[in-house]
């Protein structure tokens, strides 16, 4: 069935707490979905974020992040008062989140919230610490150790606790039990309000698309506790780092600056730690998006040090027999994979024997230097639609700053025109696409340009990850408007 979608993520949301949350704002936004004819909800990965505020360099591959917690939902569960938190000056700016203003004031009430809970724990509290002990006590630790070293690198610490010397940590642990209590009370509280979000999506018939970034930080607790899975050296640094070469957009190319994996050890090791991720995923999410998906079929590495991209070269990635391992443990729907990027016959083939839809992105459409495949009439209906992704501009900020040729050729190809709003022609040009799926980003649906803009790759910004849609946007006219687009270009059941 065609559908379509908004890319819009959590931390976007309007709120009176200076980041969105998952409380009211988040169902509003969901019976906003409901109304405009939407079935997807696009979100970018929810793990707790480390250095530069990046969904994309996150502690953990299963944690959820602290900042998501709403606490007007944790009045209603009498685990903190009005009186605890709304005298906090919370937000500097209406359009943007101060991250590390908003963290340090957010943990002091949560750390409150997680003592009165202790008080009376809950039967589901115990159930959920056995259920996810294979990630959850290695995160409690981690987290618990980085506060005591002033949040220091994992690869900074005492030798004993780099290398995860068993009566060091088992020292520290009952040291510091409070400490690891409250890591594990906060991704008990996560957990409950994000499930209990999905389920309201979900009844409403609106599907959650998560994120699965390819790679993980290094400073995580997926590093620190599983290094055989990684390029480490004797010292646990990384040998390799990944990114991607210089190109006609980047001179230098892109240095992520994430350890790259060890695939042989993986495979011997039947792909368990992929499969476990994939799995957890999958429970999480209705579809997961693969970040880097062009990563499986050969991957980019770079000399841990190097200070740009030019230094790497290709390697020959795991291919299928990664994939077919998942299959069989984890089915193969609900995925999509994001295809952007250098694409040779080998990542090509890989994505038609996965079955995967890819991506097509129509801000690359129309540079004059490539394009054609992005073009919407060489779509193909397996495929998802979008006007651009979270690295990209706002398609008002894309017109305002792209090539007067590139412009002109995708003004000529919609016959866009100012008086309809070129957001709302190029819109139509993902909705009227054969693609199965077309999603489009929040801020284009408001006609914003690059004050809204998400994320600059490469670059570590105080505007990066940091947008917020003002209170009060997602109106019924403009649910109203974009149901009547569903309608005609067949994206919905038609009304009688």
């Amino acid at each position: 069935m065609r559908a379509s979608g908004v890319l819009m993520h959590i931390t976007s949301l309007a709120s009176p707490y200076g980041v969105g949350t998952m409380g009211k704002e988040a169902y509003e936004f969901v019976d906003f979905l409901e109304r405009a004819r939407q079935k997807y909800w696009q979100v970018l990965p929810i793990g707790p974020t480390g250095f530069g505020d990046s969904p994309y360099s996150s502690y953990s591959t299963y944690a959820g992040n602290p900042i998501f917690i709403d606490f007007d939902l944790l009045v209603e569960d009498k685990i903190l008062k009005k009186s605890d938190f709304n005298r906090i000056k919370w937000s500097k700016n209406e359009e943007h989140a101060d991250f590390e203003y908003i963290y340090g004031k957010k943990i002091k009430v949560l750390k409150l919230a997680a003592n009165n809970f202790l008080k009376d724990t809950p039967k589901e509290y115990e159930k959920f610490k056995m259920k996810n002990s294979f990630w959850l006590d290695d995160y409690a630790l981690f987290m618990a150790i980085k506060n005591s070293k002033k949040g220091k690198s994992w690869l900074l610490w005492e030798e004993d606790y780099k290398k995860r010397d068993k009566k060091t940590l088992n020292d520290f642990a009952k040291k510091h039990e409070e400490d690891l209590e409250f890591w594990k009370v906060i991704q008990f509280i996560f957990y409950k309000q994000w499930n209990k979000l999905k389920s309201y999506a979900n009844k409403k018939e609106i599907l959650i698309i998560g994120d699965l970034p390819i790679y993980v930080a290094t400073d995580s607790v997926d590093v620190w506790s599983n290094p055989k899975q990684f390029k480490l050296n004797e010292n646990l640094e990384p040998v390799w780092v990944a990114g991607c070469p210089p190109d006609a957009f980047s001179e230098d190319g892109q240095l992520w600056g994430n350890p790259i994996y060890d695939w042989d050890f993986m495979k011997k090791n039947k792909y368990k730690w992929w499969i476990s991720r994939m799995k957890y995923a999958k429970s999480m999410y209705d579809v997961v998006r693969i970040d880097h998906f062009r990563g499986f079929a050969g991957y980019y590495e770079i000399p841990y040090g190097d200070k740009n991209a030019k230094g790497g070269h290709w390697e020959k990635g795991p291919g299928f027999d990664l994939f077919k391992a998942i299959f069989e443990k984890c089915g193969k729907d609900g995925v999509i994979a994001e295809d952007l990027g250098f694409l040779d016959k080998d990542v090509l083939r890989l994505l038609k024997k996965t079955g995967f839809p890819g991506m097509k992105l129509l801000q690359f459409a129309f540079d004059t230097r490539d394009g054609g495949a992005y073009r919407p009439h060489s779509y193909i209906a397996n495929s998802v639609a979008y006007t651009g992704t979270h690295d990209n501009e706002p398609v008002m900020g894309w017109f305002k700053n792209a090539k007067k040729a590139d412009v002109k050729r995708t003004v000529t190809y919609f016959n866009l025109t100012k008086r309809e709003g070129y957001n709302w022609g190029m819109m139509r040009g993902v909705w009227s696409s054969v693609s199965d799926l077309a999603i489009v980003q929040a801020q284009d649906l408001f006609g914003l340009g690059n004050e809204a803009r998400m994320n600059l790759p490469s670059t570590v910004g105080k505007h990066n990850w940091s947008w917020r849609a003002k209170k009060g946007v997602f109106t019924d006219e403009l649910a109203d408007k974009l149901a009547g687009l569903m309608e005609l270009y067949g994206r919905c059941e038609i009304r009688d």
